[in-house]
């Protein structure tokens, strides 16, 4: 079975305001070997890096919250989202990104991350591939408040909760992100915390 076979690819800029949104016109060949032409809009937003910290001492994770206005737009009442730590990669760097990203969300200053997987997480319209990593903390590696950077209007509080308070948000629906999920879900199967 062969699949994949792409040719006469063509972009058109539909928007380029905040990141860039592009039309793509292409032929695709099918499992028959016929080609069909197919219309497919897709934004580029550059990749992510994304981590769930966590204290296995105190068995506790730190997570965010913050306003999202397309939650908000699709009927997230307060538009509030309870997420893990994540960011634009700079550089194309994510280990250099999300440890920079840790200390300006969060206010601690992690020297030591491990990665664990990366997925796409909306591959039928967002062109982002998201790198995810764990990473321990402890109190003394609080640097600051965080809260995010000035310049982003990012306006971000940090939350450390309990592990098996994390998972039971993610039950209630109150943690509804799907890279937070995803890293729960990793933390519980590979009982890097126990709730």
């Amino acid at each position: 079975m062969k699949y994949g076979n792409v040719k006469n690819i063509k972009k058109e800029l539909l928007s380029d305001n905040w990141y860039t949104l592009n039309k793509v016109t292409f032929e695709y060949q099918r499992e028959d070997g016929s080609w069909e032409t197919q219309i497919r809009e897709a934004y580029d937003r550059g990749n992510g890096a994304v981590i769930l910290l966590y204290n296995v001492r105190k068995g506790t994770v730190v997570l965010t919250r913050q306003f999202r206005m397309p939650t908000y737009l699709n009927g997230n009442e307060d538009g509030l989202m309870i997420e893990a730590c994540a960011g634009l990669l700079e550089k194309g760097n994510a280990e250099e990104t999300i440890r920079m990203e840790v200390e300006e969300e969060t206010g601690y200053k992690i020297d030591k991350v491990e990665k664990i997987f990366e997925a796409y997480m909306s591959p039928g319209s967002v062109t982002e591939i998201l790198y995810f990593f764990i990473g321990q903390y402890d109190d003394a590696m609080k640097v600051s408040e965080g809260g995010g950077a000035e310049d982003e209007t990012e306006n971000i509080e940090v939350l450390e909760m309990d592990f098996g308070k994390a998972l039971q948000l993610m039950k209630t629906g109150e943690i509804r992100d799907a890279k937070t999920i995803m890293l729960l879900q990793y933390a519980q199967i590979n009982t890097i915390l126990r709730p």
